[in-house]
C-alpha cells in the first residue's frame, strides 16, 4: 500500500520544490511514521502552482490502484462550506466527482497560516527584531484573510537579521520548527488533515 500527497507550492528554481518538501515532510512526521509502521510507501510531492497540483493528483489517481492519493492546496479564501471538495469546485472549477472527500485537504487560507500559528517558533527562528505583537491573535486563524496573514508575517520579520519572510528561503526551516499540535489547535483544517489521514492509515489492514 502507498500514500501519495500532492501539495501546492515550490517556486521556479530547480531546488525550491525539494526544499519545501523537506519542511513539510518534517511537519507531517506523525503521518509519515504511521505509514512506516504499516510498511507503506510514503510520497510527498510539491507540485508548484495549484493547477499543476490538481493535474498531478488526477494523473496519480488514474494510474494507481493501490495508493491513497491526497490533494493538499491553499483554500485562498475563507471556507464556508463543510466539504473541501465543494469549496474547490466552486473556487477553481475542479471536478471531484467520485472522489472521496477524505483525500481532499486544505491549508486555510494559506500555508503561511500554519506558520503564523506558532509565534514562539517564529521568535526562536528570527531572533532579535522579530515583532510578534503584530501577528493575529485569533484562536481560529482560519478566519484571518490570506492577505492579512502575509502582511502580518512580513511586518513581524522585516526588521530581523534573516530579513522579511521568504517562502523558499525560510519555509523549509520554519516547518521543521513549528509545533504541530499548536498549529492543529488553531487551524481546524490542519487538524482534519492529521485526523483523517491517520484514521485512513490505521484502518487499513
Amino acid at each position: 500500500m502507498n500514500i501519495a500527497i500532492y501539495m501546492e507550492g515550490g517556486g521556479p528554481k530547480p531546488n525550491s520544490h525539494a526544499l519545501l518538501r523537506q519542511g513539510m515532510d518534517a511537519f507531517l512526521a506523525e503521518i509519515k511514521d504511521a505509514c512506516r509502521k504499516k510498511r507503506w510507501n510514503w510520497k510527498l510531492v510539491c507540485c508548484g502552482t495549484r493547477d499543476e497540483t490538481y493535474k498531478h493528483f488526477e494523473n496519480e489517481r488514474a494510474n494507481s490502484d493501490d495508493s491513497i492519493v491526497v490533494l493538499l492546496v491553499d483554500s485562498e479564501t475563507r471556507v464556508d462550506m463543510s466539504a473541501p471538495a465543494a469549496h474547490l469546485a466552486a473556487h477553481d472549477q475542479w471536478d471531484f466527482q467520485g472522489v472521496d472527500d477524505d483525500v481532499i485537504h486544505l491549508m486555510v487560507q494559506t500555508m503561511e497560516t500554519w506558520i503564523v500559528a506558532d509565534p514562539d517558533a517564529l521568535r526562536a527562528y528570527y531572533g532579535q527584531g522579530f515583532r510578534g505583537n503584530v501577528l493575529p491573535r485569533h484562536q481560529n486563524l482560519e478566519e484571518v484573510n490570506k492577505s492579512d496573514i502575509g502582511q502580518a508575517l512580513n511586518l513581524a520579520t522585516q526588521g530581523t537579521q534573516k530579513g522579511k519572510y521568504h517562502k523558499i528561503k525560510h519555509a523549509r526551516e520554519l516547518l521543521q520548527l513549528i509545533n504541530t499540535m499548536t498549529v492543529r489547535e488553531r487551524c481546524p483544517h490542519c487538524e482534519r488533515l492529521f485526523e483523517t489521514l491517520l484514521q485512513l492509515i490505521n484502518s487499513e489492514e
